[in-house]
């Protein structure tokens, strides 16, 4: 039943307002709704965080060892390509580029004895030879370790010979094993 301002009577649901907000509040209070049901308290609030924290430290450790594997996988993948280019170098000049001319002469024509002749290069397509992936250079030997003709090396995290995980040498002579 409904007077002649159009407010209902008698429901079940109790007074309709014109005021929406005051008929809201009427609700909760109905259903036994409070101020304290309406939002998130500081524990609820700090519990996620610190399930947020561990899952973002638990992922940030699994992307630290693979960029630590990605690095080395680069060193590989350059020392292999200096590889192809030596070999260019050696079809185009007779002989590898000497431990002074070192692995500059792929990419530029050496100025130091003996000049070859036949330098055809760059053999690499890059205007420097590129660091290591933590920014070392590469080590270049000629005459190579066991009898081969050259080495390359790169040092690994750290910059010296030696070392185990990430610091571990990557070396020519021990890729394609």
């Amino acid at each position: 039943m409904r007077n002649k301002n159009g407010i209902s009577r008698g429901s079940k649901c109790g007074p309709v307002h014109r005021n929406r907000k005051r008929q809201e509040r009427w609700l909760k209070r109905e259903e036994g709704w409070t101020k304290r049901d309406e939002g998130w308290t500081l524990i609820e609030i700090l519990i996620g965080i610190t399930i947020v924290l561990i899952l973002m430290t638990s992922i940030g450790v699994m992307v630290v060892g693979n960029v630590d594997r990605a690095r080395q996988a680069t060193a590989r993948d350059h020392i292999g390509a200096f590889d192809l280019a030596l070999d260019s170098y050696l079809f185009a000049c007779g002989q590898y580029p000497t431990e002074e001319q070192g692995l500059r002469a792929l990419v530029e024509k050496p100025i130091l004895s003996p000049v070859p002749a036949g330098w055809s290069g760059p053999y690499l397509k890059v205007l420097k030879i590129p660091a290591d992936p933590w920014g070392n250079p590469y080590e270049y030997k000629n005459p190579g370790p066991g009898g081969l003709p050259y080495g390359i090396r790169c040092f690994g995290a750290d910059g010296i010979e030696g070392g185990e995980d990430k610091n571990r040498d990557i070396v020519s002579w021990e890729i394609d094993q």
